[in-house]
């Protein structure tokens, strides 16, 4: 579910075809489960991304309400870190920073690109003020140099359909969660998991649950 564009309704069809019968609200509940787990486990292996940054923030539907995901790619395409957020202003923006600079994967941004969306200027003045963002990091403004990651964003959108959306703002985090564990796996961010390797990966993710293939 978490890799493929597919609904709990199609997994449960998927299943019974196998000889599986398991319903669809199992699967979500596995989902809401193991999906934010699966991110955890996978935040030790990953490599480490570059010091150039790509930072845009892409609509996510809860409850027919838009909310905002903000999402940060490396100048390789490497996914940096990512945050659901109700807003979109400055102090959504300085949260999302605060937390790409502290994980364990990233190096601090000699660069980040943006789009003209203003509050992302203010919310890197005011972390830079308190030290959390040194003074060194340049931002640049360039929609044309961010084509990267809204490419990237496809791979969420592309999921995201199927389900038409979430309920609460809970069960979109948690699955959100594991949409972005996944892509990293997919794009071979895992330290000894290539990209492309779809059979390792497979035993990637066995390996991190202690399931033996």
């Amino acid at each position: 579910y978490l890799r493929y564009a597919l609904s709990y309704r199609d997994l449960e069809e998927m299943l019974a075809e196998r000889g599986l019968s398991v319903d669809h609200t199992t699967i979500y509940r596995w989902v809401q489960r193991y999906a934010p787990e699966l991110e955890k486990r996978c935040r030790p292996h990953l490599k480490a991304t570059t010091d150039s940054w790509r930072v845009d923030e892409t609509y996510v539907k809860i409850k027919g309400i838009w909310t905002y995901l903000y999402r940060a790619v490396d100048s390789q395409g490497n996914t940096v870190e990512f945050h659901l957020s109700a807003t979109r202003d400055a102090q959504a923006a300085k949260r999302f920073f605060a937390k790409a600079q502290g994980a364990c994967h990233t190096m601090p941004p000699r660069v980040i690109t943006v789009d003209k969306n203003a509050a992302y200027p203010k919310a890197l003045r005011e972390l830079k003020a308190t030290g959390i963002v040194s003074d060194r990091c340049e931002l640049r403004r360039s929609k044309y140099l961010n084509n990267l990651i809204e490419q990237d964003h496809r791979f969420i959108k592309r999921l995201v359909k199927p389900g038409m959306g979430f309920f609460s703002f809970c069960t979109a985090w948690q699955t959100l969660r594991g949409y972005e564990a996944m892509n990293m796996i997919r794009k071979g961010q895992m330290q000894k998991v290539n990209k492309g390797d779809s059979p390792r990966q497979a035993r990637f993710i066995a390996e991190l649950f202690g399931v033996v293939v």
